[in-house]
């Protein structure tokens, strides 16, 4: 080999000392986050922080996607493949408890969710990225949700192109989970988060005195009678090898125990794992209702929105993720989960629109009192688990590149 081209070539990147260099600023900037989160739709300066680190470092991105999100581009020696990897930004209205010197600063605003350890590791991926974009053999795309928590913001990135120009072939994600030790993950094949509907079930009846009952109709009769039949929809309608909830979590009517009211309304969720069991509930769901009603004289309206959808891996890439897995943390820290979440994630449309990973990041640790659930106000993670999402992402890409 000629020694003036050998002593041009590039040194490989050495996975683990690039981490250890650029862990601290991670860190930092997470805590940024957390000490300054903000709500769906309104993660103004989420965004410009985000922004500025990707200036600072070179990285072209386009900002306002979906209102307040942000997708940067990374592109390497070639775009015949291009993965997608997504951090949601969004932080919730809980009112900090947590004993971690970096609370929040603003009242009622927490990042209970982890949402600011995702962002980080994301931006501490890009910037790894970055730093090697000549050796890529392909490019990256990183997306910056806003709204998870809120209105969603991945079918609002999807529907404004983050996965087109240059089109991407698959999509990575992670979320923190206080059910798993830090240093460990979970990965899920196929079925992995729920669909949600949300549900509002208004009955008609004719009012009367409640000493001549034969002279209305009763709608909380008739709501009593829907409440204990919609238990079916599980039970009756379902393979046992499947696994939904249907639940009616409020119910109200009337105004005085001497009068039979007009009307009744109830309000409730369902959750199912896949598109077919979505549509047989809805389906049986207004079946069963208006069925019930009319039997007893009233009526029954339906009004069925639907929230996420269900969130289904591709094995292939999890296989991938498992194999990064592996080479980053050891077989041993990797837990394959057999139930699903029956939670909902919007991340479920960028799995429904191409071949997607999302898996579960440990960041329990019972030593440091970091064992609250997310969604608490004491909410508190292990940060060593940011260098291991980092790992992880970026172990897959090159897989992915092959």
């Amino acid at each position: 080999m000629n020694k003036n081209k050998a002593s041009k070539m590039r040194e490989p990147l050495n996975i683990e000392n690039s981490i250890a260099g650029v862990i601290d600023e991670i860190i930092e900037i997470r805590r940024y986050f957390h000490q300054n989160p903000e709500l769906g739709q309104n993660e103004f300066n989420t965004m410009n922080t985000i922004c500025s680190f990707l200036d600072k470092y070179g990285i072209e991105y386009e900002k306002n996607v979906a209102d307040t999100g942000v997708v940067a581009l990374i592109i390497g020696n070639t775009t015949d493949k291009v993965i997608g990897v997504r951090a949601d930004i969004d932080a919730l209205p809980i009112k900090e408890e947590s004993n971690v010197d970096f609370k929040s600063h603003n009242e009622n605003v927490m990042h209970a969710c982890g949402h600011d350890i995702h962002t980080a590791i994301l931006l501490g991926l890009g910037k790894l990225l970055k730093l090697m974009e000549k050796d890529l053999k392909g490019s990256v795309k990183l997306f910056f949700q806003p709204a998870e928590e809120t209105t969603g913001g991945a079918e609002r990135m999807i529907k404004e192109g983050c996965l087109k120009n240059p089109d991407v072939d698959a999509v990575l994600g992670l979320h923190v989970s206080s059910d798993i030790e830090a240093g460990k993950i979970g990965i899920k094949y196929g079925k992995m988060y729920a669909a949600s509907d949300m549900i509002t079930i208004n009955v008609s009846g004719v009012q009367t005195h409640g000493a001549y009952p034969h002279d209305g109709i009763d709608p909380i009769v008739i709501s009593s009678n829907i409440v204990m039949a919609l238990q079916t929809l599980v039970s009756r309608n379902m393979s046992p090898w499947n696994s939904a909830v249907f639940t009616i979590g409020s119910m109200h009517a009337g105004t005085s125990g001497n009068i039979i009211p007009e009307a009744a309304k109830m309000t409730g969720i369902s959750r199912t794992l896949d598109v077919k069991t979505r549509k047989l509930f809805q389906r049986r769901l207004v079946e069963i209702c208006e069925s019930i009603a009319r039997a007893y004289g009233g009526k029954a309206e339906v009004n069925i929105v639907e929230s996420y959808a269900p969130l289904i891996n591709d094995d292939s890439m999890v296989d991938l993720v498992r194999e990064a897995a592996v080479d980053s943390i050891g077989e041993n820290n990797i837990i394959v989960m057999k139930e699903p979440y029956l939670g909902t994630e919007d991340f479920s449309y960028f799995a429904a629109a191409k071949k997607s990973c999302f898996f579960s990041l440990g960041i329990r640790n019972e030593e440091k009192g970091y064992i609250h659930p997310i969604h608490s106000n004491k909410f508190a993670a292990d940060e060593d688990s940011i260098s291991i999402g980092m790992k992880i992402f970026l172990n897959s890409i090159l897989k992915f590149f092959g």
